[in-house]
């Protein structure tokens, strides 16, 4: 560790890493500037992932300030990812945050901000407060909710994303101020089908990222077909982080399709009545459905069968028993009770992993 600060090196230059630089929030123009331009003559809006509350203790602010971080006296401070936790609580560090990332939305038209905090609190002491060091936890929150309440009454169109560890803030307090959770590191489509059933016990599927990435995984190894990674995220805010370049041309038409898909059936994801029709749990056949007016979407997915669960053909929820409801692919038509008391077979071939997805219409002559 450095005792003193770089001299000649403009803020955020030295960022090219995870071990300097985190913290001194002041544009490296040779970079982020015309990464910006580029995407503007694309159409492509422009967004930010920024870790406010952490610091490497090698840049300048720590430097300038090693008492604004989270320590005990009299104690080592133990990094993790090479950072330390600012502490929040302290009113100059909050109001140092807020200010920042005002100059930063506004001046270079941000539209989108990622707000991530990766790591947990070590040494989680504030030493001037003494006894009352207690507070530390709840006034770092509350100064946190701070920032961002200022940051989106100041910029009512920008859009922010919570992550913290993958989904360690996925909380109701998080959401009443953030349009988006990252629920996850882990992008495997077989291990999101938990993730996700966990995430829609009590939050809505509009507010998850679910992307779909390459195959094998990067970080399992497993391999999934397209169709079922995507299905798995249409179950979500879909968004692709697989490295295209790579990806075949028939990859990339098959991905186009299920983009467009996607889009027919989005305002049902996102802002229908959730059902969730078998756990992954329980099954090896997992469902959940989506009601929103006369629409339905129901997205089945199988794993390959292990531990001796059954196949469990899911019923459907929320219907009218008396309505008669259309695919409006096929044009097939299904009783509202047959639905309701027997579920849908849905033709998922070969035995490893295979989706499927039904987008239903309620017939307007039918039902109560």
């Amino acid at each position: 560790m450095r005792n003193t600060v770089r001299k000649n090196a403009r803020p955020f230059d030295t960022r090219v890493g995870d071990s300097a630089g985190l913290g001194d929030w002041t544009v490296n123009t040779g970079r982020a500037q015309p990464a910006g331009r580029r995407g503007a003559r694309h159409g492509i809006r422009f967004g930010l992932w920024v870790e406010p509350e952490m610091v490497n203790p090698d840049s300048d602010l720590y430097h300038a300030h090693p008492e604004w971080t989270v320590h005990m006296a009299h104690r080592g401070r133990t990094t993790l990812l090479n950072q330390l936790v600012l502490n929040f609580a302290r009113p100059e560090v909050s109001d140092w945050a807020r200010k920042w990332l005002d100059r930063l939305v506004a001046e270079h038209a941000i539209d989108y901000l990622k707000w991530d905090m990766n790591r947990a609190f070590t040494e989680a002491g504030w030493p001037e407060r003494g006894d009352d060091a207690s507070r530390l936890w709840i006034d770092h929150v509350r100064a946190v909710y701070g920032v961002m309440d200022h940051l989106r009454a100041d910029h009512p169109t920008l859009r922010i994303q919570a992550c913290a560890g993958g989904g360690g803030r996925t909380d109701l307090g998080i959401l009443a101020r953030t349009d988006e959770i990252w629920a996850s590191d882990n992008t495997d489509a077989a291990d999101r089908l938990t993730i996700r059933h966990g995430y829609g016990q009590l939050l809505p599927a509009g507010t998850m990222a679910a992307w779909v990435t390459d195959s094998p995984n990067p970080l399992t190894g497993r391999d999934a077909p397209l169709e079922f990674r995507f299905h798995v995220a249409m179950a979500g805010v879909l968004g692709l982080g697989g490295d295209l370049s790579h990806w075949t041309a028939e990859d990339l038409a098959e991905a186009a399709t299920l983009v467009a898909r996607y889009k027919e059936i989005r305002p049902v994801v996102q802002h229908g009545q959730a059902y969730r029709l078998a756990g992954p749990a329980s099954s090896a056949l997992t469902a959940v459905q989506f009601v929103l007016g006369g629409d339905v979407v129901a997205l089945f997915w199988r794993r390959p069968a292990d531990y001796g669960r059954p196949l469990v053909t899911p019923r459907f929820a929320g219907l009218d028993p008396a309505g008669r409801y259309r695919d409006v692919n096929s044009g097939v038509a299904h009783h509202g009770a047959v639905l309701l008391s027997h579920g849908l077979e849905v033709a998922l071939p070969g035995s490893g992993y295979a989706s499927a997805l039904v987008h239903l219409r309620l017939d307007p002559a039918s039902g109560n």
